[in-house]
């Protein structure tokens, strides 16, 4: 689809686009928008019309005091600023049938609020190196896959589809209901990593270094698996788990 976006609105070093009809015209074009900051109490037709679209495509947005926006441009946001995604989300719901159709099984990364940029894009590059499926993230709570996210995943996050979720514990269940194996990295596992099955469909959790893994995921979770250390640091960082875990899947698999 052509892009009609007028670019006199369009900041792209900081990938946002300020003003109402530019934001429009921006999702018409195909865009994909990560973010939507809009003034509180704006009103208007235009706005309106603006807000059925973002409702319509169910993207993530917030009310802001006007200053928050002035912050980021002082040019006529019209009080409306959206964040651009470098990246195209995916749909999860139709991954999981099309890779049971091309005869693969089924290999999902769940990165539970994790907000480190680094830790984001190290974990997307040993998930396309490892050969990871699909990287599901939440909506709310997560680093913004933005430049700096790629340049660390060196571009792997081009490669690995990634679908953002509004519930991941509704996600996961899905998954689970989908017949794969649902296994959380977590310091409370029982069970070493090696000792996991990872030759059948298979879900991995990942959770952020200081609060770990959301207990209503870890309920649902069939096996819960830890990484050994010989030292004196009780765990290793998130990324390097990531890559422990990844490469254990692509062993027993290949």
């Amino acid at each position: 689809m052509k892009d009609n976006t007028n670019h006199d609105h369009l900041n792209q070093e900081n990938d946002v686009i300020f003003g109402i009809r530019p934001i429009l015209e921006a999702l018409q074009a195909g865009k994909e928008i990560e973010k939507v900051l809009i003034r509180k109490d704006l009103n208007g037709e235009l706005f309106q019309e603006l807000y059925s679209e973002i409702k319509r495509y169910d993207l993530p947005f917030q009310y802001v005091p006007i200053a928050k926006l002035n912050r980021i441009t002082r040019k006529n946001h019209q009080g409306v600023i959206a964040f651009v995604s470098p990246i195209v989300y995916y749909n999860i719901a139709s991954i999981i049938p099309d890779l049971y159709e091309h005869g693969k099984v089924p290999f999902v990364l769940v990165l539970d609020s994790i907000t480190d940029v680094r830790n984001i894009g190290a974990i997307a590059r040993s998930a396309e190196c490892g050969g990871v499926h699909a990287t599901i993230v939440p909506e709310k709570g997560s680093a913004q896959l933005n430049a700096d996210a790629i340049k660390t995943s060196a571009g792997a996050l081009h490669y690995v589809p990634v679908c953002r979720v509004k519930n991941l514990v509704n996600t996961v269940t899905f998954l689970k209901n989908s017949g794969l194996h649902v296994i959380a990295a977590t310091e409370k596992g029982v069970d070493s990593y090696l000792q996991a099955n990872y030759q059948e469909p298979a879900v991995l959790i990942l959770g952020a270094e200081d609060t770990g893994i959301r207990t209503e995921l870890l309920r649902i979770a069939d096996q819960l698996v830890k990484i050994p250390v010989a030292g004196n640091i009780s765990s290793l960082n998130v990324s390097a788990a990531a890559t422990v875990l990844i490469y254990e899947v692509l062993r027993q698999r290949t």
